[in-house]
C-alpha cells in the first residue's frame, strides 16, 4: 500500500485507519505489556501513511486539514487508544516541517519512518559557530520508542551566556531536532493508562544541533503556504487528543450496548437493556457524545473556513478550539465512566473491553489537553476579563 500522498482522499485516511482494527485490537495485549508499539504496529501505520496526515504535499504527505485529520485519530482510538495518541503526538510534531529549511526537512522526515517525538521540560541552547550547544531534560515523549528523531523547545543564550530576548524582553525560544541516537533515555513510564505511547524521559549534554536542524514556528519564519500551517501544532494536538477521547468512549458506550442486551445482573428480573435507567443512560451518553463530536468538528470546519478568508487564526477562534477540545474530551469521560459503572462487576476483569479504556480516558483526561482550567481560560475571555497566560492556546 502507498503511503500518503496529496490524491488520497481524507476519507480514504479514515478507511485505512479503520482497515487497521483488527490488527490493533489483537497487538492491545502486547502493547500494554511491552509499553510500546510494537514493529509490526508501527509498519502496518507507516504503510498507510498514517505518520504522514499533517506534513506538507512537498515531503509527500498528506496535510489534513483539521476536521479531517480528527476521524482518522478517532478511528485507530476505538481499536486502540495509545497508538491512536502516538500517531496524533508524531502527527502535530510533524508540523515543524513547515518551519524548516527543505533540504533538512527532507534529511528529517523525508524517509517513510521519519518520526519525530518531543516533550515538555526544562533547558537551554547555548548559541556556536554554525548552531547551538544544547543542554536539556525532557519527559512525556510519547511515541519516542518508534522516532528516527526527538526534539524540544528551549530558550536561547547568547554565547556570552545572556539570554536572548525578545523586543518585549520575553525570551526567544527555538525548536531543536537531533537524531535520536543522540540521546539518552530513561525508562520512567510506568502509568495506569495508555501504557503503550512509552512516554519515556531523554536527555542531551552539550548536543551540538546544527542551525538548519533547528526552527522558530512563528509566522514569519513559516515556508510552507498551506492553510493547514495557519493552526499550530498545539492546536492540533489539542484536537486530535479529543480524537483520542472520543474515540474511547465511542468503543466503550458501543460494548455496553452490546453488552446490555444479554447481560442479566445478579438478582435481577431482566436483561441490563430491559432497566429504564440504563436505558435513559445510553440514551444521554449517546447525546453527549455527539454533542462533544459535533461541537468540535464544526468548530474546526468554521475556523478553518474563516482562516481561509482572513489569511490567520484569531485569539477568538484560539479559544473556540481550546474550549471545543476540551469539551470533548470531557464529555467522552463521562460517557466512559457512565458505561462503566453500568456494566457492574463485568468491567473490572481485563479480559473484558471496559478495564483498560476506563484507565485509559482517566489518563487522557490528566494530561495538559484536558485540564479543567482551559474551561476557566476561555470563561474569561467570554466573560470579557484579562484570561491571563495564553500559551496553551
Amino acid at each position: 500500500m502507498s503511503v500518503a500522498t496529496a490524491d488520497i482522499s481524507p476519507a480514504d485516511y479514515v478507511r485505512r485507519a479503520g482497515e487497521l482494527a483488527p490488527e490493533l485490537a489483537a497487538a492491545a495485549d502486547e502493547i500494554e505489556r511491552r509499553r510500546e508499539l510494537p514493529e509490526a504496529v508501527v509498519d502496518a501505520l507507516v504503510e498507510r501513511g498514517l505518520f504522514r496526515l499533517l506534513l506538507p504535499r512537498s515531503l509527500g504527505g498528506a496535510e489534513l486539514l483539521p476536521a479531517d485529520f480528527v476521524p482518522v485519530i478517532e478511528e485507530i482510538a476505538k481499536a486502540d487508544a495509545a497508538t491512536a495518541w502516538c500517531l496524533n503526538q508524531a502527527s502535530g510534531c510533524s508540523m515543524t516541517a513547515a518551519y524548516l529549511d527543505p533540504e533538512a526537512a527532507c534529511e528529517i522526515f523525508g524517509g517513510p519512518r521519519g518520526i519525530l517525538a518531543w516533550g515538555p521540560g526544562p533547558g537551554t541552547a547555548r548559541v556556536v559557530a554554525g548552531g547551538y550547544r544544547v543542554s536539556a531534560k525532557w519527559s512525556f515523549a510519547s511515541g519516542s520508542h518508534n522516532a528516527s528523531w526527538l526534539g524540544c523547545h528551549v530558550p536561547i543564550l547568547e554565547a556570552d551566556g545572556a539570554p536572548r530576548l525578545h523586543p518585549d524582553g520575553s525570551p526567544v525560544v527555538r525548536t531543536m531536532l537531533f537524531p535520536k541516537s543522540s540521546a539518552s533515555m530513561t525508562d520512567i513510564w510506568h502509568v495506569i493508562g495508555l501504557k503503550g505511547t512509552g512516554s519515556d524521559q531523554f536527555s542531551v549534554e552539550d548536543l551540538f544541533v546544527p542551525e538548519r536542524h533547528s526552527a522558530t514556528r512563528d509566522d514569519a519564519t513559516r515556508r510552507e503556504p498551506g492553510l493547514l500551517y495557519r493552526f499550530s501544532s498545539l492546536q492540533l494536538y489539542a484536537a486530535g487528543f479529543a480524537g483520542v477521547a472520543m474515540g474511547i468512549a465511542r468503543s466503550t458506550l458501543d460494548a455496553f450496548i452490546q453488552l446490555a442486551r444479554d447481560k442479566v445482573p445478579f438478582r435481577s428480573g431482566g436483561a441490563l437493556r430491559d432497566n429504564h435507567l440504563i436505558q435513559s443512560q445510553v440514551a444521554q451518553a449517546e447525546a453527549r457524545l455527539a454533542a462533544g463530536r459535533a461541537h468540535l468538528l464544526g468548530a474546526l470546519e468554521d475556523i478553518t473556513a474563516e482562516i481561509a478568508r482572513i489569511g490567520h487564526i484569531t485569539l477568538d477562534q484560539r479559544m473556540t478550539a481550546r474550549l471545543a477540545s476540551t469539551f470533548a474530551i470531557h464529555q467522552s469521560l463521562q460517557v466512559v465512566d457512565t458505561a462503566y459503572h453500568a456494566a457492574g462487576s463485568t468491567a473490572i476483569f481485563e479480559a473484558n473491553p471496559f478495564e483498560r479504556r476506563f484507565r485509559d480516558i482517566h489518563t487522557v483526561s490528566q494530561q495538559l489537553q484536558g485540564r479543567l482550567e482551559h474551561f476557566e481560560t476561555v470563561g474569561q475571555y467570554l466573560l470579557g476579563l484579562d484570561p491571563g497566560n495564553l500559551m496553551w492556546l
